[in-house]
């Protein structure tokens, strides 16, 4: 992948600065004991610079809030390694090998350098494995240890949402979250993809058409602008812990809304005091309220695909076709619905026209 042109800027212009460094250090040495050319400072400040350079192409992929992450981990490692130190561990070495030191000669210097040894290898140890560790995790776990973290990002962002694998095999949910009525990052649990890694290896073709309509649903959400996904790795199952368990565990342990589409899991969160979105319940909620029997006044504006039928809309833009209507179309009538019928493009309602009496 090629450099913007600004950051080959700013190569070119270190460049320049360690060379012209360079060649101030070779004129600074001229009479002293050290003195070499300028042309010897020049190449040397430019082979400093492509070191660097050839460094921070190594690390391309390592992005502003990685460098937090690494320094946040990297300053819990010096911590700790700083209480150690308080506890005198190399009082305890010294104590353990003075004899053996001072036998040898010297050993006020080679205590010292013991323990000078010692310090440097606790600081920088403990330092590396807080940068490593705290690379490997997520923002997830940051909030999990400082809480203060969660409560800036739900206030930018909203409460973070976990998908259940009927809430990523629902071609809904695409939909729901790009229409901007739902803030928050989703998050899809690493258990939840080994079970439609597995739903893909199954045998039968549903299994296998319903997952592949998962992974298609994911790769949207990954693509769109508007919706900020991510992967949390979870711990490993504990014995006899379901599926369920383990989303519910996840949810609160996040302080996230639960997404689904199992009627059974979300009765189960709601008894634990996890916050449920149940698709189901969004699309009812959605749905035309209207029922056989009742009186709707609508505006009939077009004639239906009989001869002898009128079509008028609700606001929602629910379709009403009434039957023997086709004399009424331009006006205002009131009709009693008779049936409603679900299809692929929403709900159709059948009504007659309403006579008093």
């Amino acid at each position: 992948m090629t450099s913007p042109p600004s950051v080959n800027v700013a190569r070119l212009t270190y460049q320049l600065i360690c060379a012209a460094a360079g060649a101030a250090i070779a004129l600074s040495t001229k009479g002293t004991l050290f003195e070499f050319s300028i042309s010897t400072g020049v190449l040397s400040g430019l082979a400093v610079a492509t070191l660097f350079i050839w460094m921070e192409a190594l690390m391309k992929g390592f992005t502003l809030r990685g460098f937090s992450t690494a320094t946040f981990g990297l300053a819990v490692g010096l911590l700790c390694a700083w209480l150690l130190t308080r506890v005198e561990i190399s009082k305890l070495l010294e104590l353990a090998f003075r004899e053996q030191l001072e036998a040898k000669g010297n050993g006020e210097v080679a205590i010292n350098a013991m323990r000078l040894a010692l310090d440097v290898t606790l600081f920088a140890s403990l330092g590396f494995l807080g940068a490593v560790l705290s690379l490997r995790g997520n923002r997830d776990d940051f909030a999990f240890i400082i809480p203060y973290v969660r409560f800036r990002q739900d206030a930018s962002s909203g409460q973070p949402l976990v998908l259940d694998l009927d809430a990523v095999i629902d071609g809904r949910v695409v939909g729901i979250l790009r229409s901007g009525f739902l803030h928050g990052r989703v998050i899809v649990p690493r258990f939840v993809l080994d079970e439609l890694q597995a739903m893909t290896d199954a045998g039968a073709n549903s299994n296998r058409h319903r997952s592949q309509r998962g992974l298609d649903c994911l790769e949207h959400m990954q693509k769109s602008p508007d919706i900020q996904i991510s992967i949390h790795d979870t711990p490993p199952a504990r014995d006899a812990e379901t599926l369920n368990s383990r989303l519910i565990e996840t949810a609160r342990m996040l302080n996230a809304r639960l997404m689904t589409a199992d009627e059974n899991l979300a009765k189960v969160a709601k008894l634990q005091g996890v916050d449920v979105l149940n698709i189901h319940e969004l699309d009812d909620a959605l749905k035309p309220n209207v029922s056989v029997g009742q009186r709707v006044r609508i505006a009939l504006v077009r004639t239906g695909r009989e001869d002898h039928q009128g079509v008028g809309y609700l606001p929602d833009g629910t379709m009403i076709v009434v039957n023997h209507a086709v004399a009424k179309i331009g006006t205002s009538v009131d009709v009693f619905v008779v049936s409603t019928l679900q299809t692929a493009g929403g709900m159709m309602v059948f009504a007659e026209l309403y006579t008093a009496g």
